[in-house]
């Protein structure tokens, strides 16, 4: 007999966007943290995560900087393709960017690092960088409906 393939983990609830009930039951928290994990060429796999009273509702991949760049100085060499430095951040609401979305990120701390933003790319240069058009949408929903104006990178 064959050994059945492990089921996939269940969708987290606000994955897809934003869920009517989720936005009545409290606050949001948007976060992004680096993983050990990376993508097939190398690049550090990134998450922007949405919390609610310590649970997750979604979870989305990103990247931050380019691969052989992940140990550079984060904090005071602008445009040296380092990931975006740990800290917290005001983001601004997603804007068109040509055929996409730009969303703000205005350091709340002291840099030397600017034009800081989410976006939609592969590899990333320093901004975080969500791949997929169906991810992003996703983020831009529950910013826009939940009013989301903080964005903390853990690490």
């Amino acid at each position: 007999m064959a050994t059945p393939s492990p089921l996939p983990p269940p969708a987290l609830p606000g994955q897809k966007g934003p869920v009517d009930a989720l936005l009545e039951q409290g606050p949001l928290a948007l976060t992004t943290r680096r993983t050990e994990a990376r993508f097939p060429d190398g690049n550090r796999l990134w998450k922007v995560e949405l919390h609610q009273n310590g649970n997750l509702l979604a979870s989305w991949d990103a990247a931050s900087g380019i691969a052989q760049r992940q140990s550079a100085d984060r904090l005071w060499s602008p445009g040296n393709a380092a990931p975006l430095p740990a800290g917290s951040y005001r983001l601004g609401a997603p804007e068109p960017w040509g055929d996409d979305l730009w969303f703000d990120l205005l350091p709340r701390f002291q840099t030397t690092r600017s034009a800081l933003g989410i976006h939609r790319c592969y590899p990333g240069t320093g901004c975080i960088c969500i791949p997929s058009r169906a991810d992003i949408d996703a983020l831009a929903g529950w910013v826009k409906r939940a009013d989301l104006r903080r964005l903390t990178v853990v690490n």
